[in-house]
């Protein structure tokens, strides 16, 4: 029976932090990548850092006023999407439209677990400004650092991160209006230990050099399109795509980003793979055994989420966990599962 680990994610944050979801949803799916079993598929592996940022639908209620005037029926993790019927994009629409009133009630259309609502908010001059105000703290953005996984040559899609993005402070998963990623540099790292996640601090707002689209952001990482090829390609030709039944125990490598040399090539050994019929996050245990790797970050740190797992030469996954308790330690997900996403997003995006 596998031990029971404490375990992080591995993406660092660049503004805000951002966290794997916890409450996720998994569905049955049969593999795009088994699906022409006669055809091998090939897929130019990542590695490079890049930068996220990310813009809400609607925007995300984080925490109440700590001094209000009147209970709100609204809860942190809800998302506002309208005003009296207008829509709101942004935490300063909100206020616009919020302080523009010359009642005090509002009417607010809110997502809340999956669903919409409709409610009634009382909005009362705040005593300090004399402004309107809802009581609430919200967000309409955020991002952070983590690693491509993957670019399908004959589409542009990619896929990143192997996780969702979620907001720091709510834990709830961050639905996209509008976003992308960005070439980034790594410009430090804090080494995992014991009982704490390291990570990898990354530059890429300054540039703002924008290399795709990002379109969806779910359980299973984010996804979207290339406008540009990374500048750094260990594998330009690409690798055939592993399937789930041929990934194994015994040695693999990762491609990571962990200073300003770019993706390099590390050891691991896979230590576990688990027989899945339905995606997760966790489909392997895997250790970092590369000392060069171990004297830079420790093992796996956040930032590192979405590097690519080569094994037999054939890309079959990417890192997506560490163990809190060991940072030599993490967990990676089969590829199959994130194929499924980048390949739905044709047909709109597939079920997370």
């Amino acid at each position: 029976m596998e031990k029971r680990q404490r375990v992080g994610i591995a993406l660092a944050a660049a503004v805000l932090a951002l966290s794997a979801w916890p409450g996720a949803r998994e569905t049955v799916q049969v593999s795009s990548a088994q699906a022409d079993a006669g055809e091998t598929r090939v897929l130019i592996p990542g590695g490079q850092a890049v930068g996220v940022a990310l813009k809400t639908q609607g925007v995300l209620v984080v925490s109440r006023a700590s001094r209000q005037e009147v209970r709100t029926p609204l809860r942190v993790g809800d998302v506002i999407l309208s005003v009296q019927g207008e829509s709101v994009a942004s935490a300063q629409e909100l206020a616009r439209l919020v302080s523009a009133l010359e009642r005090d009630t509002v009417e607010l259309l809110v997502l809340r677990g999956g669903r919409e609502m409709t409610m009634q908010a009382a909005v009362p001059v705040s005593e300090t400004d004399g402004r309107r105000r809802l009581g609430v703290w919200v967000r309409d953005s955020t991002a952070g650092v983590g690693t491509l996984s993957y670019i399908d040559p004959q589409t542009q899609a990619y896929g990143a991160l192997g996780h969702a993005i979620v907001d720091g402070d709510t834990g709830e998963l961050l639905s996209v209006l509008d976003g992308a990623i960005m070439q980034a540099k790594v410009v430090g790292v804090t080494k995992g230990e014991s009982g704490r996640a390291g990570e990898l601090r990354g530059s890429f707002l300054k540039e703002n050099r924008q290399i795709g689209t990002l379109e969806h952001n779910c359980t299973y990482g984010i996804y979207g399109t290339m406008d540009t090829q990374p500048e750094t390609l260990l594998y330009p030709q690409g690798l055939p795509v592993g399937t789930r039944e041929q990934a194994h125990p015994g040695k693999a490598t990762i491609l990571s980003t962990v200073d300003e040399s770019g993706p390099q090539a590390y050891s691991v050994e896979i230590l576990r793979c688990f027989a899945q019929d339905k995606p997760s996050q966790k489909g392997m245990i895997l250790r970092v055994t590369d000392q060069r790797l171990l004297d830079k970050t420790g093992g796996i740190v956040q930032g590192m989420s979405g590097s690519p797992i080569i094994q037999d030469g054939r890309i079959i996954g990417a890192v997506t966990h560490v163990y809190l308790s060991d940072a030599t330690q993490g967990y990676g997900m089969y590829i199959e599962w994130m194929l499924e996403q980048s390949d739905g997003m044709a047909n709109g995006p597939a079920a997370a």
